[in-house]
């Protein structure tokens, strides 16, 4: 029975990995939404496995959605990979910054979640947030990341919330919160640092989660690192 997992952030790093992980499953078909679909299409043009549609989530996101046609058989996975890092003392974030990190980071992934909610398979769906070891409680924090650390913070406590108000229904939600993996995102907020894990060996990770775990945890947060950070 083929299965259909929506992957948010699709088009770089860590994005890119679990659309390739996920490609290489027989029986599966991939949504891979990115704001810029110019890695995909390179990649994936010719498959008829992996749909690619530009998805921006400080849009309209309702809008985008309605125009992306998911099969009938239901939503099986979703993962809500994509995220916005902006990298400035606390004194130097404007109004812009702190709004387009909570739109991308939080506000976008709930109003996705509302808008695909209907699109799911009646039986199951596991939904996996991306979040960060900078918004895990009682990590180890590093400077000028608050609008993002924190946006990704209020992630982790909408899984426990949907987790609860969802507890009945068939449809599950998990958060990861990585730690550093070698990935543009990476080099942007600690430039030359070396990460313990490349990209598709924590694609790999999570892919293998998002189709495992959720028959077995619900509003899970959990810290997925190796280093600091």
């Amino acid at each position: 029975m083929n299965k259909q997992v929506v992957i948010v952030g699709a088009s770089r790093g860590i994005g890119i990995e679990l659309t390739r992980f996920f490609s290489r499953l027989p029986d599966f078909t991939i949504f891979a939404l990115a704001r810029n679909c110019e890695n995909l299409k390179k990649e994936f043009g010719q498959s008829e496995q992996v749909k690619i549609f530009s998805f921006d989530l400080e849009g309209d996101i309702p809008v985008q959605l309605a125009n992306i046609p998911f099969s009938e058989e239901g939503i099986d996975f979703l993962i809500n990979n994509a995220g916005k890092l902006v990298k400035k003392p606390f004194l130097s974030l404007t109004q812009n910054d702190i709004d387009s990190s909570f739109r991308v980071n939080v506000i976008g992934v709930m109003q996705t979640v509302q808008c695909l909610i209907k699109h799911f398979d009646k039986s199951f769906c596991h939904v996996v947030n991306i979040s960060s070891m900078g918004a895990y409680q009682g990590s180890v924090k590093f400077p000028e990341l608050s609008a993002y650390a924190a946006s990704k913070a209020a992630l982790c406590n909408f899984t426990e919330l949907f987790a609860e108000e969802f507890k009945s229904s068939p449809y599950k939600m998990n958060c990861l919160c990585l730690g550093a993996v070698q990935t543009e995102m990476l080099e942007e907020a600690f430039p030359g640092y070396l990460a313990p894990l490349t990209a598709p060996q924590m694609a790999a990770f999570i892919g293998d989660f998002t189709l495992k775990n959720g028959f077995f945890m619900n509003g899970k947060i959990l810290p997925i690192s190796l280093s600091t950070p």
